[in-house]
């Protein structure tokens, strides 16, 4: 399908009915050769059903499907508007048309976010996005950080400019590489998001997209404070009447007030810059770097190329905190009112040390094995670390000391090991802290602290082998096993470049009966119009789990299928215990230490179902292999002695 629209800027198509079926493809591009949107497929449908595009730089639009022959599946696609990108939201004076952006354009007094008063909030630039609805400006908003650092698509706005989130498009990087352009990107956007938090007490809403921004947008997660503290000077980033990404300066401190009901930050005036119609949502950020509320509102323009001296007023953060924010941004409760952002932090302290630990086990430890752990020591200051104090406890015990000297330069690292410790049967915990960088007291405390937590079965315990074999759709695969109502393990969804890859995963299980459970999204298994999927539970010996009355194995099926076995069921059922035959770290990555018995005798290395991998001649009491050429998955190291005595540990290989 061919829309025209001429003199058009650009053009976008929002679908009231969107289902492609898997294998389909849909493409929408410039008719004349340019830009091209897609492929979009059966992973961008809405829970709505709907789904609004983003917009192709033309003025004549092509929609196009694809679908190969065999699929007998038929898409539903219903266009119930097309936009034209021919009006602008703002009524300021433009330029000649080959000025004008897709979406509009800005007051003259305004600062592009990338001229040179904008160097030191390049960091924080990368959060702000402009929100499209229909094809016009609406508002602007602000990827926030959440206390796992783990880049959940968290979107903070104002609650003034909700509509309905899942039909906006949210435009990462549209702004101009230098201080006077006057074009920027349209194709990095993220179609869709789901309301979370709203509030006019504090004029907030949270929302979360509906996929997280891919590696390329290069989006920064922003760090807030919620304290309540008066800042000393704020920075706002925004798209100003949907402009491309512009900054603002206030050298003064705004007061806390209430407008039109609202708790608000009140800004007498802007030094440089301002904001405008589209600016709504767009975070407040302190001195440090951090975001402290939205834009509810205010009558700051441009004067002709100045600033008309007029207020603005933001939403407050500390607010919205307890309005629901809180539950999102702080998941673990860990009561923390000051956050930096993900993955780039904001400040910088002169005397600060941070460490984190390393090699813990991946779920259950089966049974009492030899744990060896390190320290990854960080100097996060601006100040040359040379020594510190570390701290470590190791499940409750009594809390060792270790002192550190050297020499690290600003984020320059050293791995610390410690002791090796047998684990427990349950909960193991080991905490580390770190103290007194350079004999001063730590600048920064909120990174000195690291935990780990790991569980160890006690007692008999019998091992499975779980191999999945992923067809050509691998994110819409997930599992879990599952024992009295806990999920133990679990995997996926996967990655696309996945695809016809072989997974494998070793459970330690104790006795009991378990409940293996495949899942997958798009209901059609994964086994075998879309590949050759399979999934197989394995005993020790390579052998299919049987339960009595099937095998542990399946593929086609529809949107799940599940297996019940038993411990009874399986054959081998080993009784763990320490052995003086040890192997670390577990998992190995690209090495792993093996400690012998004694000094002479035979090592062999089997792989899951049994093959030997690896024979050598024992001859010392140590010996170090490179794994990285082995395949991931589970392993057995076996040693015989010149004796006849006998120990095998397991391995796991992973890269």
């Amino acid at each position: 399908m061919v829309v025209d629209a001429p003199g058009a800027t650009c053009m976008s198509v929002r679908f009231s009915e969107y289902h492609v079926p898997k294998g389909g493809q849909l493409f929408l591009y410039d008719a004349h050769g340019g830009g091209v949107l897609g492929s979009l497929d059966h992973r961008n449908e809405k829970p709505w059903g709907g789904l609004a595009t983003g917009v192709v730089l033309t003025e004549k639009l092509v929609v196009e499907y694809r679908q190969p022959a065999h699929i007998e599946s038929m898409p539903t696609l219903s266009i119930d508007q097309v936009v034209q990108g021919y009006r602008l939201l703002s009524g300021w004076p433009h330029g000649e048309e080959v000025d004008r952006g897709p979406f509009g354009n800005s007051g003259a007094c305004n600062i592009n976010v990338n001229c040179p008063e904008g160097a030191t909030w390049a960091t924080e630039k990368r959060s702000v996005a402009l929100i499209v609805q229909g094809g016009f400006a609406a508002c602007t908003g602000g990827m926030v950080n959440n206390t796992a650092n783990d880049g959940t698509p968290y979107f903070l706005t104002a609650n003034h400019c909700l509509g309905n989130p899942g039909n906006w498009v949210y435009y990462f990087n549209h702004e101009s590489a230098t201080c006077n352009g006057n074009t920027g990107p349209t194709n990095q956007s993220i179609s869709g998001g789901t309301l979370l938090v709203n509030s006019g007490q504090s004029d907030v809403a949270l929302i979360e997209l509906s996929n997280t921004p891919p590696a390329d947008f290069n989006v920064q997660y922003a760090g807030w404070d919620a304290t309540g503290n008066i800042p000393s000077s704020t920075v706002g980033i925004h798209h100003p009447s949907g402009d491309l990404k512009k900054i603002c300066f206030d050298d003064d401190s705004p007061s806390p007030q209430n407008q039109f009901g609202a708790a608000v930050w009140y800004l007498d005036q802007w030094e440089l810059g301002v904001t405008e119609g589209g600016s709504s949502g767009s975070p407040l950020f302190d001195q440090n770097h951090r975001v402290i509320g939205q834009l509810y509102g205010g009558s700051a323009a441009c004067a002709g190329s100045v600033n008309n001296g007029q207020p603005d007023w933001y939403g407050r953060f500390d607010v919205s905190w307890g309005l629901g924010l809180s539950e999102y941004l702080d998941p673990a409760g860990t009561g923390s009112l000051v956050w930096d952002g993900y993955p780039d932090g904001a400040i910088s302290f002169e005397n600060d040390a941070s460490v984190n630990l390393t090699g813990a086990p991946e779920g259950l430890v089966c049974g009492v094995q030899p744990i060896n752990l390190e320290v990854t020591l960080t100097n996060t200051g601006t100040n040359t670390l040379t020594s510190c104090m570390l701290e470590y406890a190791i499940n409750g015990g009594a809390t060792q000391t270790q002192s550190w000297a050297g020499s690290l330069a600003q984020f320059e690292t050293d791995v610390i090991t410690l002791p090796t410790f047998w684990s427990q049967g349950g909960t193991n915990t080991v905490e580390v802290n770190v103290t007194s960088p350079n004999g001063n007291d730590d600048d920064n405390v909120l990174n000195n602290t690291t935990t780990v937590e790991f569980t160890s079965t006690s007692g008999p315990t019998t091992t499975v082998h779980f191999s999945l074999l992923l067809d050509e759709y691998p994110d819409e695969t997930t599992w879990e096993l599952v024992r009295l109502g806990q999920v133990l393990y679990e995997g996926g969804p996967y990655e696309d470049d996945q695809a016809g890859e072989t997974l494998m995963e070793s459970f330690c299980l104790e006795e009991g009966c378990y409940i293996f459970r495949i899942f997958d999204d798009y209901e059609d298994g994964i086994c075998c119009e879309y590949g050759e999927g399979s999934w197989s539970l394995m005993d020790i010996a390579g052998d299919l789990v049987w339960n009595g009355s099937s095998l542990g194995t399946g593929g086609e099926f529809g949107a799940s299928e599940q297996f019940i076995f038993c411990t009874d069921d399986i054959s081998t059922v080993e009784t763990t215990a320490p052995a003086q035959l040890q192997v670390y770290p577990v998992p190995a990555h690209y090495m792993v230490n093996v400690k012998w018995p004694a000094a002479q005798g035979q090592a062999t290395v089997r792989d899951a179902v049994g093959r030997s991998v690896l024979q050598a001649r024992v001859d010392g009491i140590q010996a170090r292999w490179n794994t990285s050429t082995w395949p991931a998955g589970p392993y057995t190291v076996e040693w015989m002695g010149v004796d006849g005595a006998r120990e095998v540990v397991r391995l796991i290989v992973t890269h």
